[in-house]
């Protein structure tokens, strides 16, 4: 069987997981303790990122986009690219916005402050970086909401890695709870269609002991 490793607040693990499951591709989970460094995990990818995927033949596949347009090549099961040029287009620009900027702008500013700093003893975390990520995200839950307003998902009429991708970072903030529900009703709603599906129970079920989720983390009526 595939092996992932992952971390389990990782938005790029936690789309993969949901890519998998969507196509309902068996994977066996392993978490990867990225900052200890570990050689037998560096030979799988110099980088010493997650997430990193080992099919059963032994290929080895690191980054969460490179994964998934490998499996998107590889299985023909549930295609979650699109079906025309132009849908493909669509769904890798909003992958590129939440893997980019809504990371570089909102997700990662808040998983390094809340989890990272305190797991590696990096100091007490920065208000100012907590004070951005949260007036950022705003922003783009109007973003999403527009989408959803507009259209059945949020590169199209089909369920894609769009949604998967949007849903991945933002399950990571609702995990800490920083994601603002109740100021955006589209972007929540879409939100709820997502947490409904199968492939998103293993995601609300994980769980960090140095960092309980809220109640309503894994409630679908939030």
């Amino acid at each position: 069987m595939r092996i992932l490793y992952h971390l389990p607040l990782d938005p790029g693990c936690r789309k993969i997981r949901l890519l998998l499951a969507e196509k309902g591709l068996g994977v066996e989970l392993k978490s990867e303790q990225v900052w200890e460094r570990r050689d037998a995990f560096l030979r799988l990818n110099p980088a010493g990122e997650v997430p990193v995927l080992v099919e059963a033949d032994g290929t080895i596949l690191p980054d969460a986009q490179v994964i998934a347009e490998y499996l998107e090549e590889t299985c023909n099961e549930t295609p979650l690219l699109g079906a025309t040029a132009l849908d493909r287009a669509e769904t890798r620009r909003l992958v590129n916005w939440f893997d980019r900027k809504f990371a570089r702008e909102v997700s990662d500013l808040l998983i390094e402050e809340k989890v990272m700093k305190r797991l590696l003893g990096r100091g007490n975390p920065d208000s100012a970086a907590i004070r951005a990520a949260n007036h950022n995200i705003h922003h783009h839950l109007d973003y999403v909401g527009w989408l959803a307003e507009r259209r059945n998902w949020l590169a199209g009429e089909h369920l894609g890695l769009a949604d998967l991708t949007a849903a991945a970072h933002l399950s990571c903030l609702d995990y800490l709870d920083h994601v603002p529900w109740d100021q955006h009703p589209s972007a929540r709603e879409w939100y709820a269609r997502i947490k409904s599906r199968p492939s998103m129970r293993p995601i609300l079920a994980d769980y960090l002991a140095s960092n309980p989720p809220p109640k309503h983390y894994a409630d679908l009526d939030f």
